[in-house]
C-alpha cells in the first residue's frame, strides 16, 4: 500500500473530514493545500504538537489510544486561548504501513475529532521512526482571546478540573507498583485520563472575554503556573489545601498525590486567573457542570509560591519536562 492509497483508505472521505464545522472548510484533503474560511471578524488560532515514541508515550500502547491522545492534547492549546476548534492537519511518520495499526489509529483519531468537533483537512505521511504531528486551527474574536499575559494582583487563580490524574495514569501505563486500595474501575479511569484526555474546549469558550489570563496544564501545575506568572509579570500563590484531586488519586500516599498534582504533566485542564469582579462566574460554571476550583491568588511580585498551611514556600525550582535540558552546549 502506497502513501496515497493509505491516505484515501484511512483519512480521506471519512468521518474525520466531517467531524467539525464543514462550513469553515472550502477545500479539504486531496489538493496541494487546504482552503479555510473563518467567520467574519474572527482571528485564526494555530498550534502544533508532536508526539514521539518513548518521549511522549510509552512503547506499549494501543494505536486507537495514540490517535485519540495525539489530537486531544493539541486541541487543548486552542481551549487555553478561548478558541473554538475548526480544523487540523496530521503529519504521520510510520516505520511501515500496517493496515491493522492504521485502522485502529484512525478509529481513535476519529473519536477525538468528533468529541472535539474538529475536521481533518490535510497533512502528510512519510516512512521513518514513529512520530505523530498535529497542527490544530481554531477561531476567536480578537477582544475575547485568552493569553498567558494579563493576570493582575488580586485575581483568583483557578483550575478547570482535577489535578494529578495524568501522572497516576502514566504510572499505571508504565506498570509501576499500585496501591492495594485502587479499585479496577479507578484503574480504568486513570488510564483513560492519560490516553484519552478531553480538551476543555467548552470551558475555554466560557472563559473567553472573562478570564484575565490562561494556559493549559500539560507540563505540570508548577511549570505552567510559572509560565503564566512570567508572562504576566506577577506572582502566584497556590493553596495546597485547595488542590482538587480524584477519588482514584486518594489511594496513593499524600506525598505522592501532592507530587503528581504539582509536577506531573498530562492533566490537560485549564489554569486561569479571574478578576475579582467576575468571581461570581465560578458558581455559574459549576452549576453548568464545569469542575472549576479556586486554588490561589495572583499577587504582586514574581514566581510561584505554595501555601502549605504553615508557611509560604517558593516553588520556582525547575518543574515539568523540558526537551534538550540535558544537551551539552557547543
Amino acid at each position: 500500500m502506497g502513501e496515497f492509497d493509505l491516505i484515501r483508505r484511512y483519512f480521506q472521505d471519512s468521518a474525520l473530514e466531517a467531524a467539525g464545522d464543514v462550513d469553515a472548510v472550502t477545500l479539504g484533503i486531496g489538493d496541494d493545500a487546504a482552503l479555510l474560511r473563518p467567520e467574519p471578524g474572527k482571528q485564526w488560532v494555530v498550534s502544533t504538537d508532536t508526539l514521539v515514541l518513548g518521549t511522549h508515550f510509552p512503547e506499549h500502547y494501543l494505536p486507537a489510544d495514540l490517535g485519540y491522545r495525539a489530537l486531544a492534547v493539541a486541541v487543548s492549546d486552542l481551549a487555553a486561548m478561548g478558541a473554538r476548534p475548526l480544523s487540523f492537519t496530521l503529519a504521520l511518520t510510520l516505520p511501515q504501513a500496517d493496515e491493522g495499526w492504521l485502522a485502529s489509529f484512525a478509529e481513535g483519531l476519529t473519536q477525538a475529532a468528533q468529541d472535539h468537533r474538529i475536521c481533518l483537512v490535510g497533512g502528510d505521511t512519510t516512512r521513518g521512526p514513529l512520530n505523530v504531528g498535529v497542527t490544530v486551527m481554531g477561531q476567536v474574536e480578537p477582544r475575547r482571546v485568552v493569553r498567558r499575559q494579563g493576570a493582575q494582583p488580586g485575581d483568583l487563580l483557578c483550575v478547570g478540573g482535577l489535578l494529578g490524574d495524568g501522572g497516576a495514569g502514566l504510572a499505571l501505563v508504565l506498570g509501576e507498583r499500585l496501591p492495594d486500595g485502587l479499585a479496577e474501575g479507578e484503574r480504568g479511569y486513570l488510564k483513560a485520563r492519560f490516553w484519552r484526555p478531553r480538551a476543555q474546549c467548552e470551558l475555554g469558550l466560557e472563559l473567553a472575554g472573562i478570564a484575565s489570563a490562561g494556559i493549559d496544564i500539560s507540563d505540570g501545575l508548577l511549570a505552567d503556573a510559572g509560565h503564566l506568572a512570567s508572562a504576566s509579570g506577577v506572582g502566584l500563590k497556590i493553596r495546597r489545601a485547595d488542590l482538587p484531586c480524584s477519588k482514584a488519586l486518594m489511594a496513593w500516599p499524600e506525598a505522592q498525590r501532592l507530587e503528581w498534582m504539582l509536577s506531573a504533566g498530562d492533566d490537560y485542564v485549564l489554569l486561569f486567573t479571574l478578576p475579582v469582579a467576575s468571581t461570581a462566574a465560578l458558581a455559574v460554571w459549576r452549576s453548568q457542570g464545569f469542575a472549576v476550583s479556586a486554588i490561589g491568588q495572583v499577587v504582586a511580585g514574581q514566581g510561584v509560591w505554595l501555601d502549605d498551611g504553615q508557611a509560604l514556600v517558593n516553588m520556582d525550582q525547575p518543574a515539568g519536562y523540558q526537551h534538550f535540558k540535558d544537551t551539552p552546549n557547543d
